[in-house]
């Protein structure tokens, strides 16, 4: 990696901060379902059965997320639960259809794993000067994105957080890392980037002049590092290498 100073960390979310690993989305979808099916019954509010509810929410879901995965532009799931659920009667209000959508998303935060003394590491970047943020795609709401952070300790870590299903786009699109940079308020040169998808973390975060680290994960095992990226087991690893290349660029800086 070239000499430079970093002054900006930019985190992927799943499988970089949150481990989730390769999961069974269809278990996990029947158990959220349930959980949100109890809590609206729970209100009195008007519903058929469970597996219809299953079935028309899921399908809803499942089709926007295919068409967010061709179009390049990720949907809101609260927005999209408070629509279907609107039709069918049921009188909530943002909060209550906030607490739907956490009951789905519940299960899958239950599997996430962070690595062992994260928030120390997080607090050494810190106290380095360094600015962190996070970049994710994701259609899951920020309020359940957001809970779950809180609830690991993680949230007031990062100044920047931004979600593609607020933004209309999703990476690789060089526009989301142009908007990354200018909400943290760094030059893409002071910037790294850390995810663990080659494909829309590490090579366009390069592309575009940052620095990058691709932490490893099932989605990238087997695969060849991009030239000119750091490769990390754990974000534990990213504040040595950090004082590594900012020593290197000062050795390296005219008197």
């Amino acid at each position: 990696m070239p000499h430079r100073e970093i002054r900006a960390v930019l985190f992927d979310l799943g499988d970089t901060l949150l481990d989730f690993g390769k999961v069974s989305t269809t278990k996990l979808a029947l158990k959220g379902a349930r959980s949100s099916y109890d809590f609206i019954k729970e209100q009195g509010q008007p519903l058929g059965s469970f597996a219809g509810y299953f079935l028309r929410y899921l399908v809803r879901l499942r089709v926007h997320y295919f068409l967010s995965e061709h179009t390049g532009r990720d949907f809101d799931s609260l927005a999209l639960l408070e629509k279907v659920g609107r039709k069918e009667g049921i009188t909530f209000t943002r909060e209550q259809w906030e607490q739907v959508v956490w009951k789905w998303y519940e299960p899958l935060s239950e599997l996430a794993q962070v690595e062992r003394n994260l928030p120390e590491t997080l607090t050494r970047l810190k106290d380095f000067g360094l600015k962190l943020g996070i970049v994710s795609n994701t259609f899951v709401n920020r309020g359940s994105l957001e809970k779950h952070l809180k609830k690991l300790g993680l949230l007031d870590f990062f100044s920047v957080r931004l979600y593609s299903y607020e933004l209309g786009l999703r990476k690789p699109d060089a526009r989301i890392f142009r908007i990354a940079a200018e909400k943290i308020g760094e030059a893409f040169e002071n910037i790294v980037f850390v995810g663990d998808r080659i494909d829309k973390d590490i090579r366009p975060a390069l592309k575009g002049g940052m620095a990058a680290a691709l932490k490893n994960a099932y989605t990238n095992a087997g695969k060849a590092t991009p030239p000119g990226a750091w490769r990390i087991s754990r974000i534990a690893e990213l504040p040595d290498l950090i004082e590594q290349a900012t020593a290197q660029t000062l050795q390296g800086a005219p008197a």
